[in-house]
């Protein structure tokens, strides 16, 4: 049932992206990042930062998860109020580099301030775009994108951009939440697109493999490892 799950998933993308661009040039989910083009910082810290909130109450078991080395640098796609960048900042170590990435310069702010208070001296803020994460090319070890894919307005183009960002052999750890037809809440069928097939599929087309799945840390949301090929794996995109 998984594997036809799978071939079903990609025949979708196939056809998807077999139109002229349609995936790069009109939004996947229009106003989905409305509420975070000035947001009210401390009131997403109450909702982020909560026990109730599900990556937050598993926070150290996702880190763990990651398998971060010290020196590494990490990006951390959609930070938001920084809950994953700060914990990075630790585990990469003085000589590694946190590069906390978000559409919100108010939430980068936040972040840059909070960093400095704390004396974690290695983490950079980065504004990135709609469809791209702004990231230089082969700069990142590791890109962690944590309850944000699904507002990824142009996933094929922000895709492209971090597949550039990241070194050979990097890796690209997901956290999305579980959508599947009459288990998920409402809230979460309306408001993430797909479910873990397709996103799983979209980043395999954008050139990464999947490399593992970490299925007992979490229930309502899922966590998959995929990584860029090393030169001599070739280039995985079709």
């Amino acid at each position: 049932m998984r594997r036809l799950s799978w071939q079903l998933a990609v025949a979708v993308l196939f056809l998807h992206y077999a139109g002229p661009s349609r995936a790069q040039e009109q939004s996947v989910k229009p106003g989905i990042n409305d509420t975070f083009r000035d947001p009210n910082v401390q009131e997403f810290e109450g909702r982020f930062e909560v026990e109730s909130r599900e990556v937050f109450a598993r926070r150290q078991e996702i880190v763990a998860a990651c398998r971060i080395r010290s020196g590494e640098t990490v990006a951390d796609i959609g930070a938001g109020t920084g809950l994953f960048t700060r914990m990075f900042a630790e585990a990469v170590g003085d000589d590694g580099r946190v590069i906390a990435v978000d559409i919100s310069q108010k939430f980068l702010d936040h972040i840059a301030d909070a960093s400095r208070a704390a004396g974690q001296a290695n983490v950079e803020t980065l504004l990135c775009e709609a469809d791209s994460t702004a990231l230089p090319p082969d700069t990142v070890d590791m890109a962690f994108i944590c309850d944000t894919y699904h507002h990824f307005e142009f996933p094929q183009k922000t895709l492209a951009s971090l597949h550039k960002a990241l070194k050979s052999g990097g890796r690209v750890v997901l956290v999305d939440f579980q959508r599947v037809e009459g288990t998920s809440t409402d809230w979460v069928l309306n408001h993430v697109r797909a479910g873990q097939e397709v996103f799983e599929a979209e980043i395999v087309q954008a050139g990464f493999k999947k490399v593992r799945e970490e299925p007992d840390i979490l229930k309502e949301n899922y966590l998959v490892v995929f990584e860029k090929p090393t030169s001599s794996d070739g280039d995985a995109r079709p």
